[in-house]
């Protein structure tokens, strides 16, 4: 069914036609749009008037355009500022979106029973008892980070779902009076496959970003290890760097980015 624009100016009024079509969550994030001959057909507009849409479209952020495939749903996208611990569920709720948990996994477990790197990085025997914690975090329904942490258990003994279902920075700092200080991490882009594409809703293959994480305590003693899956096209990675370095890697040396902020 073709849809008329009649009234001026015809721009403009496609431009809040495509807004209003994307919002009534006819196209979900990540699914692709409507093509120039399509919203040509469906508008009654010249493809020039629809390239003209789907341009400015894409300059605000609502539409993400991929060469030679198309252009595609951007939807919300959240931040996350490299240079402080800020919780998800308050960054939901600052750009006007409802932040829920589905708590998947709640289990205390031998560190040597948990992963490889967990008695390592957290310091601790590997007989000694870490939380297990998986964590599923949507915003308007919409599942953007599948979270995977390990906890060193005898900082917040009798951790409770209940306290997973927020945010775990305010648990901690409120409930259990713990002084976090940072966190060392390092972000690796990663194709998410198998069951994490189907909890974060994404084909398998779709581009995501990797954080490994380690939090500390006053005195550098370690708190978490994380290893937590962002959906690429929900999320955005913001930092402000400083001045240019001089130093340059050896031949062969795997290069390290990391800022100022995050070195502990």
């Amino acid at each position: 069914m073709v849809r008329r624009l009649v009234r001026e100016p015809i721009y403009q009024q496609l431009n809040q036609a495509l807004r209003d079509l994307i919002r009534s969550g006819t196209f979900k994030i990540g699914e692709q749009f409507l093509t120039e001959r399509q919203i040509g057909e469906q508008f009654d507009v010249s493809r020039a008037t629809a390239n003209k849409a789907l341009s400015n479209l894409v300059a605000e952020g609502v539409l993400e355009f991929r060469k030679g495939v198309g252009t595609f749903v951007r939807g919300g996208i959240l931040d996350y500022d490299l240079r402080a611990l800020v919780s998800f569920t308050e960054k939901a709720i600052a750009a006007g979106k409802q932040p829920t948990t589905r708590v998947l996994r709640l289990e205390a477990t031998l560190a040597r029973d948990a992963d490889i790197d967990v008695s390592e990085r957290l310091r601790v025997r590997p007989d000694e008892v870490v939380y297990a914690i998986e964590r599923l975090r949507l915003a308007d329904g919409v599942p953007l980070i599948l979270e995977h942490r390990w906890v060193v258990t005898k900082f917040c003994p009798d951790l409770s779902q209940a306290d997973l279902a927020g945010s775990l920075y305010a648990t901690w700092t409120e409930k259990f009076k713990l002084d976090i200080t940072g966190a060392d991490q390092t972000i690796r882009a990663v194709q998410i496959r198998g069951v994490e594409a189907k909890l974060l809703q994404v084909r398998s293959g779709t581009a995501g970003l990797l954080v490994l994480s380690t939090g500390y305590l006053s005195g550098g003693v370690p708190l978490w290890w994380e290893q937590t899956v962002f959906r690429g096209d929900a999320y955005e990675f913001q930092n402000r760097l400083g001045p240019v370095q001089t130093a340059r890697p050896a031949a062969g040396t795997l290069l390290d980015f990391r800022t100022e902020d995050n070195q502990r």
